[in-house]
């Protein structure tokens, strides 16, 4: 996604600047092409040096130098550039570009620009909330310009409050989301699941599976950078939301049910990549079942729990679809992906599972392996067609099985 974009990255002078060094290296890792411009003060928090290492690039901060040459710099950086980031953007600073001013290398590279500007705010609460600061972020909001909130956290004065820059996974989150405003799934609104279900059987234990979410966070993700609108209905996991991602957080498979029903109303896309619990138990005891009521049941000292089926979601979608029931947006059909996790006869029970289901696309892996279990980086699927085809994709990361997956989709909603 960021391979080969030119980004600046502009540093005010603020003590939340020394989390910009990381972002610096996480894009230049990512292949993007990284130029720094600091504000006249940036460097008493940290220097110059440091940014040019991991940029392997100049870092610039004299308009005023003696050749004349910044003149002619700060003209190429702002043409060139594809995206300026802004962080932390200081009062100051938002001051200055909400009217104009162009006093300083970074803000005379921000007035000739005609990139998208992203600004990451980092102060006290107090100046935050100032209404001329606020004032300013909305006036610059108006005009265009993304804003990334602060985060409420420990300050550098050591009170708690509004003015925290987010971590840097937020902020790439951020640049992803500018850089897709204009990808492949622009206007598209996509539903994920991801995660497992867990089904209450007395107040202290469920009835789960291993699932961990990772696929189903990192389609979101992809399709996200692609420029989706994204709601992600996500069982327990232990992941971060991706930024720019509306959540929807359930726990049980009739909860996830219901907001998937709510969600596919407007929807051209569903992904269902949860583990949804096949079974749940029929009762649910109000109070923990202690080992001695349990004793007492049976001869055996044993426990014995009796399941009820749950619902079979994308079934009983493939139903409604056929029926028009209204799970289809106007003048589009829902286009439907579904998951297989098995153990043994992949080829026949996911070719089942695909024309039971009626769905666009299944996307099947046998996680006994090693590599394409639950809970690992990697993935190895099988990619079952509706017209018949199937695709064997190799081992990759998990993202890479999504842009894989994303990409079937996309020409699917071509031909819609």
């Amino acid at each position: 996604m960021l391979l080969n974009k030119r980004i600046l990255v502009g540093i005010c002078g603020g003590i939340a600047s020394y989390k910009a060094v990381e972002l610096v290296s996480r894009l230049q890792q990512a292949g993007a092409l990284v130029d720094v411009v600091m504000s006249e003060r940036a460097d008493e928090f940290v220097r110059p040096l440091t940014f040019s290492s991991l940029s392997h690039r100049p870092v610039y901060s004299d308009l005023w130098e003696p050749s004349g040459k910044a003149a002619e710099t700060h003209i190429a950086l702002a043409e060139e550039a594809e995206l300026l980031v802004v962080v932390p953007a200081t009062a100051n600073t938002i001051a200055k570009l909400a009217h104009g001013v162009a006093d300083n290398m970074l803000t005379a590279v921000a007035l000739a620009t005609k990139a998208p500007l992203l600004l990451a705010p980092a102060m006290h609460q107090n100046m935050y909330a100032h209404p001329a600061t606020q004032a300013n972020i909305t006036l610059l909001r108006e005009r265009g310009v993304f804003i990334v909130e602060p985060e409420v956290g420990r300050l550098a004065s050591g009170e708690v409050g509004i003015g925290r820059l987010p971590d840097t996974s937020v902020l790439l989150g951020a640049i992803n989301v500018v850089f897709g405003r204009n990808g492949d799934l622009a206007g598209y609104r996509v539903v994920v699941t991801a995660g497992g279900t867990q089904e209450p059987i007395d107040p202290v234990r469920y009835l789960g599976n291993r699932s961990s979410g990772k696929m189903g966070y990192a389609l979101a993700t992809e399709a996200r950078d692609r420029g989706a609108h994204v709601i992600l209905i996500s069982g327990p996991v232990v992941l971060d939301v991706p930024y720019g991602v509306e959540v929807r957080r359930v726990e049980t498979a009739i909860q996830m049910r219901d907001e998937v029903y709510d969600a596919v109303i407007d929807a051209d896309v569903l992904v269902m990549s949860a583990a949804v619990a096949d079974f749940r138990p029929s009762e649910v005891a109000t109070q923990k079942i202690k080992k001695s009521e349990s004793q007492e049941r049976n001869e055996q000292n044993g426990f014995f729990l009796r399941l009820v089926r749950n619902p079979d979601i994308l079934e009983e979608l493939a139903d409604s679809v056929s029926t028009n029931t209204g799970n289809e947006r106007a003048g589009r059909r829902l286009v439907r992906v579904g998951f297989a996790a098995e153990t043994s006869n992949l080829i026949a029970y996911a070719s089942a599972k695909l024309i039971a289901k009626r769905l666009d696309l299944l996307v099947a892996n046998d996680v006994s392996r090693s590599d394409s279990g639950f809970g690992t980086e990697t993935n190895k699927v099988h990619i079952f067609h509706a017209n018949g085809a199937l695709e064997d994709l190799p081992v990759m990361p998990k993202t890479g099985v999504a842009a894989a997956i994303w990409d079937r989709i996309v020409s699917l909603l071509s031909t819609a």
